[in-house]
């Protein structure tokens, strides 16, 4: 295995560290070797799946290092041809990416869906899960068990019942194994490298839609986020809703509104004109979520009244199917000629590539968004990096409760230099999280600086709350991991025995 002799390891942040020579290992074992030969030789190793952590540092390390080990090229379905409704769990790689596993289902098990995130369909599976991902239908880290690990000191541990022998019937299926749960020290930490992993996949429900909520009066939104709180415990709404504010949702809109408009032959001024009109009935309100419903049809008209009783009065209630967007687009499409038609098709086009993400189909949309703002549509969602957008995530985790979430959020726009992008993310019975971009121009001086100087402040709003991010930027691990904390002591102490010579990613979630 021969490396290349540079990583490039720019990313969205605008912070890039060295990563020495780049490896693409294709085996469990060929990782072994490159741990125990670092070990011998007093090397250090930073490892990314598939080098697509936008906005979180990338392929940029936490601190230099000498080797850079790039997943991409472990890519297999370990159990592919043993996937079915009665064995609902895909044994996968971390190369593995969305549109592998969603191409593979739709081929092999068309009645299985999984768990999308809205990132980019290249994205790998699990790193995103590992690093605490949340997807439309619910948190990543619970769909990931069973892991076949790489330690610091090059052995392989493999948790769960999957070490057993590969052939038991329990490696694929029991979640828990016997004695002490190992597999949630690999979230999140540099103690060993992840080779592969169970992954649950889901039965496609009957039918299924996507929920459209448009918040009636912004003065409300702590009533509105205790309502989806109420619905999610209850089980009506299972999956993630996600409350964007309008910045947010403008973002996501406008790159498909404006090609619909510049496809049709509109001179540039008319397109602009016409795009905000488009985004005002593509997105009317301060903040705006999209959930998914699924089940029989019963069920799906049990829980729509539901929704739709709670939030009467409060939330605007659209039903979003594949089939209602083809036929009103097909139909305003053809009514292109008068303005409010055009208009409506221009949002419809736009929100076509989203809606999808709900009912487990991953899309570039937006990432393509992102390509599109910073005047690089030509690049693929693979090669964000080479664009002039600038990303730096600040993301908390937040209590399940509406008041205290506005409170934060008012006193985070009162500390903001730049505007919020803000995605809340109702995630689970007890706790949400909140997903807040901050974008830069890369190419303009002094963009990257005051958006790190933003963050460091919303930061510090966050702490002085008692609060904490739920996943942190490779640049932000120092002020994240502390000394003299126990916990941080005791990940330092495990750290000491998996990765004795400190050759895993060093300052990745650790002291060490």
């Amino acid at each position: 295995m021969r490396p290349v002799p540079h990583a490039d390891t720019s990313n969205l942040t605008g912070i890039a560290r060295a990563a020495g020579r780049l490896f693409y290992p294709r085996t469990t074992h060929q990782v072994a070797r490159l741990v125990r030969v670092a070990n011998r030789h007093g090397r250090t190793i930073y490892v990314v799946s598939t080098g697509l952590n936008y906005g979180y540092g990338g392929k940029s390390p936490p601190r230099r290092t000498d080797l850079l080990l790039d997943l991409r090229r472990m890519n297999r379905i370990l159990n592919a041809g043993e996937i079915s409704r009665a064995n609902p769990v895909a044994v996968l790689e971390p190369g593995v990416t969305q549109q592998d596993l969603y191409d593979y289902l739709q081929r092999h098990a068309p009645d299985l869906t999984f768990n999308v995130t809205g990132s980019a369909a290249a994205t790998s599976i699990l790193g995103n899960a590992l690093d605490r991902g949340v997807g439309y239908f619910g948190a990543r880290k619970e769909d990931v068990f069973g892991l076949e690990v790489v330690t610091g000191a090059g052995t392989v541990l493999r948790t769960g019942f999957r070490r057993l022998d590969e052939k038991s019937p329990l490696a694929t299926s029991h979640p828990y194994g016997l004695g002490p749960m190992l597999d949630g020290l690999f979230f999140q930490s540099n103690l060993g490298i992840v080779t592969s992993a169970c992954f649950r996949l889901m039965p496609r429900p009957p039918r299924e839609i996507a929920v459209s909520l448009v918040l009636r009066d912004a003065q409300r939104l702590a009533e509105f986020i205790d309502v989806l709180a109420e619905l999610k415990r209850d089980g009506t709404m299972g999956a993630v809703t996600h409350v964007a504010n309008r910045e947010r949702s403008q973002a996501s809109l406008l790159s498909g509104i404006t090609r619909y408009l510049e496809q049709l032959g509109l001179p540039p001024a008319q397109v602009a004109r016409e795009s905000q009109r488009a985004l005002r009935l593509a997105s009317p309100g301060e903040w705006t979520s999209l959930g998914a419903l699924g089940g029989s049809p019963a069920q799906l008209r049990a829980a729509l009244a539901t929704v739709r009783r709670r939030m009467r009065g409060l939330a605007r209630v659209r039903v979003i199917t594949e089939r209602r967007l083809d036929f009103a687009f097909g139909l305003l499409h053809a009514l292109r000629a008068l303005p409010p038609a055009r208009a409506l098709a221009a949002a419809l086009a736009a929100v076509r590539p989203l809606h999808v993400l709900a009912l487990g189909q991953p899309t570039d949309a937006a990432v393509d968004n992102l390509l599109w703002k910073f005047g690089a549509s030509g690049l693929s969602a693979t090669e964000l990096d080479a664009s002039n957008c600038g990303l730096l995530f600040i993301n908390p985790a937040l209590p399940m409760d509406g008041a205290t979430v506005v409170r934060v959020l008012d006193k985070l726009q009162d500390a903001r230099t730049q505007p919020l992008y803000i995605t809340i993310n109702i995630e689970s019975a007890t706790s949400l999280v909140a997903v807040i971009n901050l974008l830069f121009d890369r190419s303009q001086p002094g963009e990257q600086e005051a958006a790190l100087a933003c963050s460091d402040k919303l930061y510090a709003v966050l702490r002085a709350e008692k609060l904490e991010v739920y996943r942190a930027r490779a640049d932000m691990m120092e002020q994240v991991v502390a000394p003299g904390d126990p916990f941080w002591e005791t990940v330092k102490a495990l750290k000491d025995a998996l990765d004795p010579n400190g050759v895993l990613a060093p300052g990745r979630y650790n002291l060490k």
